[in-house]
């Protein structure tokens, strides 16, 4: 590979991950995002907790700098089971896009090796940085918070209309897209809300989407990170409890499933 300056700062690699694209992944887990969903399970990648998060002195909180060619070895360790299972690498956040430089770079080597190239994204980035990120993708996990920018902002700190430029030109140059909707209570839980999403990708020509039941699983983060966590208490939701939801995209024609 040619010698790149480039450093990612990277809190985790997830072995084993069956859920983030096809097969067996790696997901590379990047630092840092421009959004502040109240939701989120990864806050120490927010960019309004990075001072909290260095000041815990947790290493899983900070992360490190890595390489493209430290990733690479890393993810390669298993590479029998992505050939066994049509699996590759993924990359995740935090939102990969606010690292583009380093993340074009390694998508670009990993290509050069075969891996299949996923990448789960908010898409809030500028449609330069955005255009440059997905030559080098063979998939995308696009992540739809809201179709109602207001609401999108209350929520997550930004509009969402460069959003949903992105995703439109995604489609327009015929990259596999799988829109990922978090279902957040009080949020985007309502029968309204699905049907509002389930149109809005019906519109951008997306046929597959995948629902995620809002849970629990970083409250303990906000402890460490000496944070309110806004959603304390409130109920996880799961797919028995989302029927009339789901089937409002099913109704669209949309292939919708729960993950």
């Amino acid at each position: 590979m040619g010698n790149s300056a480039e450093k990612g700062l990277i809190f985790n690699i997830q072995k084993f991950s069956i859920n983030d694209g096809p097969g067996i992944r790696s997901t590379v887990f990047f630092a840092g995002c421009p959004l502040s969903c109240r939701w989120c399970s990864n806050p120490e990648s927010q960019n309004r907790f990075r001072k909290k998060a260095l000041a815990s002195g947790d290493k899983k909180l900070i992360g490190r700098e890595w390489t493209v060619e430290e990733v690479l070895e890393e993810v390669e360790k298993d590479r029998e089971f992505y050939e066994e299972s049509g699996g590759g690498i993924t990359l995740s956040g935090g939102e990969v896009l606010q690292q583009h430089a380093f993340a074009v770079e390694l998508l670009k080597e990993a290509q050069s090796r075969g891996l299949h190239c996923a990448a789960e994204t908010t898409g809030y980035a500028s449609h330069e940085v955005f255009r440059e990120f997905v030559e080098y993708i063979d998939l995308l996990l696009f992540d739809m918070k809201h179709w109602d920018r207001e609401k999108h902002f209350e929520k997550t700190g930004v509009y969402n209309d460069i959003i949903l430029e992105n995703m439109g030109y995604a489609v327009s140059q015929g990259i596999p897209l799988i829109a990922r909707i978090p279902v957040i209570p009080k949020f985007n839980a309502s029968l309204k809300d699905a049907a509002g999403m389930a149109e809005n990708l019906c519109k951008l020509g997306i046929r597959e989407v995948h629902l995620l039941p809002f849970h629990q699983f970083g409250e303990k983060k906000y402890e460490q990170l000496e944070t309110e966590y806004e959603m304390s208490g409130v109920p996880q939701l799961h797919p028995e409890q989302l029927q009339k939801y789901i089937q409002v995209f099913l109704d669209r024609g949309l292939d919708a499933s729960f993950k």
